[in-house]
C-alpha cells in the first residue's frame, strides 16, 4: 500500500550513518539526495527517505519494519544497527503472537524511532 515513507531527524548526518549500515544490510542504499533530504531503496527507487527537523522541536518516536529477506537478514541489520551504536529494544528471535513464522529484531535509531527488521518466512 505504501510507495514510500519519510522521517525527519534531528541530526540527518547521525541519521544517515546509521541507516547506511542498518539498510545495507538488507541490501538498501542510498537511492537520491537533494540537500539534506536522503531517500533509501534498492533498485533505484527510494522507498525510505530521511530529511531535517521542520516542524516542532521534536521528534515523536515512531515505529517502522523492514522487509528482510531471510532471518539471516534480520540478523545482519541488527548486528549493523547495534555497531553503528543502535540501542537494543529485542534481540532477533521468533514472535509467534503475531504467527508462526514472523522473525524480527527491534533496535532504536539516532531519533529514538523504533526500527525492526522482519522475516515472515520459514526457516
Amino acid at each position: 500500500m505504501l510507495d514510500h515513507l519519510s522521517i525527519q531527524c534531528r541530526d540527518v548526518p547521525a541519521a544517515a550513518a546509521f541507516y547506511d549500515a542498518a539498510l545495507g544490510a538488507l541490501g538498501g542504499t542510498r537511492q537520491m539526495e537533494f540537500g539534506e533530504f536522503i531517500g533509501f531503496g534498492v533498485d533505484g527507487r527510494p522507498s525510505f527517505w530521511i530529511g531535517p527537523l521542520l516542524e516542532g522541536d521534536a521528534n515523536r518516536p515512531i515505529h517502522v519494519a523492514f522487509v528482510a529477506s531471510d532471518r539471516a537478514a534480520v540478523r545482519a541489520l541488527f548486528t549493523a544497527a547495534v555497531d553503528a551504536g543502535a540501542e537494543v529494544l529485542h534481540e532477533p528471535r521468533l514472535w509467534p503472537e503475531y504467527h508462526p513464522s514472523y522473525y524480527g529484531a527491534f533496535v532504536r535509531d539516532p531519533d529514538g524511532n523504533n526500527v525492526e527488521a522482519v522475516c515472515h518466512r520459514p526457516e
